[in-house]
C-alpha cells in the first residue's frame, strides 16, 4: 500500500477531485494549506504599496491506495492540475505499513 501527498492549486481541487472520482478513486482527505516552492512566494500590490506574501494557498489531498494503482492515479492527478506554470505542485508518495477499519476491524488493503 502506499500513501500520495498531493499538493495542489486550490482552484484545481474540483478539477483533480472529477479525475480521481473518473477513475475509481474515492476515498481522500483535503486540507487547506499554506507553503512556497522555488518561487519564494510572490510580490503583490495593495493601494500602491508592494508586499511580498512568502506562503501561498495551496490544497493537500491525501491517499491510501493499492501499490498497483498508484501509477494511475498519479497520471490522473498530473493531468488534471497541471497549468505548466510555477507552483502547480508536488506528489509525494509513500510506504503505508498497515491500515485498519475502525468500524469493521479490517486490516491491509481490505480496509482502504
Amino acid at each position: 500500500m502506499k500513501k500520495i501527498i498531493t499538493i495542489i492549486r486550490p482552484d484545481k481541487l474540483e478539477d483533480v477531485k472529477q479525475a480521481l472520482e473518473d477513475i475509481g478513486c474515492h476515498g481522500m482527505t483535503v486540507k487547506e494549506v499554506k507553503g512556497r516552492g522555488i518561487q519564494l512566494g510572490i510580490t503583490e500590490s495593495y493601494r500602491g504599496t508592494d508586499y511580498k506574501v512568502d506562503l501561498l494557498p495551496k490544497t493537500q489531498i491525501e491517499i491510501i491506495v493499492k501499490s498497483e494503482d498508484v501509477d494511475g492515479i498519479v497520471d490522473a492527478i498530473v493531468q488534471s492540475a497541471q497549468t505548466g506554470c510555477i507552483g502547480d505542485g508536488k506528489i509525494f508518495i509513500s510506504p503505508v505499513e498497515d491500515v485498519v477499519r475502525i468500524r469493521t476491524g479490517e486490516r491491509g488493503e481490505e480496509a482502504i
